[in-house]
């Protein structure tokens, strides 16, 4: 039952749907400023269910992929068969309906959108995750959330425009993240992903450059929506955390990727698990500390 449960969560990739739930919630607070704790959490159900269906699906059509960069997933994929397409309808059935009750039409526009964008980045022919203009795609998983949320509340002010660009580019770079741990069945199977185009070492460089960008992206997000320090203090352990792995691993690093080609490999598959982590904390800390603002008490 275990095995069946760690399957099931990497089918939906549930690490993502959590990243898309805390970002749902962080968009309530902010933007609704005097939202409860139950509204925020029903925002986070429509982008889970959105996105695990895009996700299921994904995956649904990358099994023979997913064979070399995650075997669990690709044998539980495998073992669903068409079921897993009615678990990804199930999902967008659920995200769509749940919509559907708050009664606003470009909400559900929206969500549309996100649903599309999904099925084009993973449905043949058009495949976007396997093009350069991935993160292009990516970028909506971020801004999705922000859209719905704004529609909701019908608020579309600048620093609403701004925290939508600013997530949006965080989800982003997020993708090339997780292109690390695909980078050999991305490169078997002809993708022209940027980690395969700029070739494994460049592109991981790349990624390590893109992420220390976001830093500054990030604070100006707690700058204009003058979060506590709490936020602060936490993305600044994030950083130390992330820099402290790079200088453990600094000979891999930097050493001749001929030589050590296997072991940078592996680097980057460990950077890949680490930055979804990274990412899924700074999610939650954007959201708790947008809590924190407006809620001083549970209210529901």
């Amino acid at each position: 039952m275990l095995c069946s449960l760690k399957g099931f969560c990497k089918f939906i990739s549930v690490e993502r749907g959590i990243m898309l739930f805390m970002i749902a919630m962080g968009a309530a607070f902010l933007i609704g400023e005097r939202v409860t704790l139950f509204q925020a959490i029903y925002f986070g159900l429509v982008m889970f269910c959105g996105w695990s269906g895009v996700d299921a699906m994904n995956n649904v059509y990358d099994v023979d992929l997913d064979v070399k960069s995650d075997p669990l997933r690709a044998g539980y994929t495998k073992k669903l068969g068409r079921l897993g397409l009615w678990i990804s309808i199930i999902f967008f059935g659920a995200s769509i309906s749940l919509c559907m009750i708050t009664g606003v039409p470009l909400a559900l526009v929206f969500v549309f959108a996100g649903i599309l964008t999904g099925a084009l980045y993973s449905i043949p022919p058009f495949r976007l995750k396997q093009t350069i203009i991935k993160p292009l795609v990516n970028f909506s998983v971020g801004a999705v959330p922000i859209l719905v949320v704004a529609a909701f509340f019908n608020i579309f002010s600048v620093q609403v425009w701004s925290l939508m660009f600013l997530i949006g580019i965080t989800t982003a770079v997020n993708s090339l993240w997780e292109d690390l741990a695909d980078y050999t069945s991305d490169f078997d199977s002809y993708a022209r992903t940027m980690l395969v185009v700029l070739g494994f070492k460049h592109g991981l460089y790349a990624t390590i450059v893109m992420g220390y960008c976001l830093i500054p992206l990030m604070t100006l997000v707690g700058v204009l929506f003058q979060l506590n320090l709490l936020y602060f203090f936490v993305l600044a352990a994030l950083v130390i955390y992330m820099s402290l792995r790079l200088v453990q691993n600094r000979q891999v690093l930097f050493g001749g990727f001929k030589d050590n080609a296997e072991s940078m490999f592996k680097l980057g598959e460990m950077f890949a698990k680490d930055f979804v982590i990274i990412a899924i904390v700074q999610m939650t800390n954007l959201m708790l500390s947008g809590y924190l603002k407006y809620q001083p008490a549970l209210l529901f």
